[in-house]
């Protein structure tokens, strides 16, 4: 019954309430760059992957994926791979498509359920990195990534594969959309998320000018606007409900065959009831689930500016402890 109902995170005082948890991490919390070592890794349908490597050949190497609209220089995912490399671990952050300096070569862009593209970084990992154990790192869309390809593939997995870990799981996307199409929440931050996936339709549309149209771009206000619109005929799904419905891990939990860990804050802003499924980490003897009733998304903060409880966190779970 890996429901984990002790957290061990506990906000500071000075920083109440989901939102700040939220923002002020987003806004200054900085790492060093630790996966300098670019590859560029070419994918079946012509189309490309930008990665970025911080490896010495060690025995365990983790593969870190970021959330929507990020990269593999964000700040979480830095902070993680400082937090990890000195215990041992190598490191491999990968862009998601479209995510990196240069747009990608297809129309399409990635999306919450590609995981295909997760796991051709998984596989060719599997080629070159000499490592016994490979563990996964997921944040917010990056999580819900991860849990899904370990769920569609349940006991298939690569052997190779150790535990997951994930932060703030938008596993229900329906449910997440909705709670951010609220009046503060799409205000702060789906007006973010659509201006820059706005922008990157309209540098498309120069390169694609018969497969994206930008006339109305600036009327979107929501996801299922843009969803409708672009995410579902871009990547072969009937509309928004149909790509949420299909892309959201929590259906696929009860398949994971590997120790996995979600942890989703009880205040976070982006997550909705549907994303905190309970009954799946009941019934599960590898699905664990940490709700703290504090962190945001992807925030955590710490009253020592200099920690990083998410990495705290990963390292105590990776290391084979609850």
């Amino acid at each position: 019954m890996p429901l984990v109902s002790d957290s061990s995170y506990r906000p500071p005082l000075s920083m109440p309430g989901g939102h700040l948890q939220t923002i002020i991490p987003a806004l200054y919390r900085k790492a060093e760059r630790v996966t300098r070592e670019k590859e560029r890794l070419e994918l079946a349908d012509g189309d490309f992957l930008d990665l970025e490597w911080h490896r010495d050949g060690r025995r365990k190497l983790v593969i870190l994926s970021h959330g929507l609209e990020g990269d593999a220089g964000a700040s979480y995912i830095q902070s993680m791979a400082r937090m990890l490399s000195p215990r041992g671990w190598d490191v491999l952050a990968w862009n998601y498509r479209g995510c990196s300096e240069e747009l990608n070569r297809l129309p399409r862009f990635y999306h919450s359920g590609a995981t295909e593209d997760l796991s051709a970084v998984i596989e060719h990992a599997l080629d070159v990195h000499p490592a016994e154990k490979i563990d996964l790192i997921g944040f917010s869309l990056g999580g819900n990534m991860t849990l899904k390809y370990l769920g569609e593939r349940g006991a298939e997995v690569s052997p190779v594969l150790g535990r997951a870990v994930t932060f703030s799981v938008p596993c229900d996307l329906a449910c997440s959309s909705r709670t951010l199409d609220t009046a503060f929440n799409r205000e702060v931050y789906m007006r973010r998320f659509i201006k820059t996936l706005a922008e990157k339709v309209r540098r498309k549309h120069v390169l694609f000018p018969d497969d994206l149209d930008p006339k109305g771009l600036e009327k979107i206000r929501t996801f299922r606007e843009f969803d409708n619109r672009y995410t579902a005929p871009l990547h072969g799904f009937r509309d928004a409900a149909d790509y949420w419905e299909r892309s959201s891990s929590r259906q696929y939990l009860s398949g994971i065959r590997i120790p996995a860990l979600m942890v989703n804050a009880r205040n976070d802003p982006f997550l909705g009831p549907g994303c905190f499924p309970e009954e799946e980490a009941d019934e599960s003897r590898y699905f664990y689930l940490e709700s703290p009733k504090a962190g945001g998304h992807v925030g955590f903060p710490t009253k020592d500016r200099g920690a990083f409880w998410m990495g705290q966190r990963a390292i105590r779970f990776l290391e084979d402890a609850i």
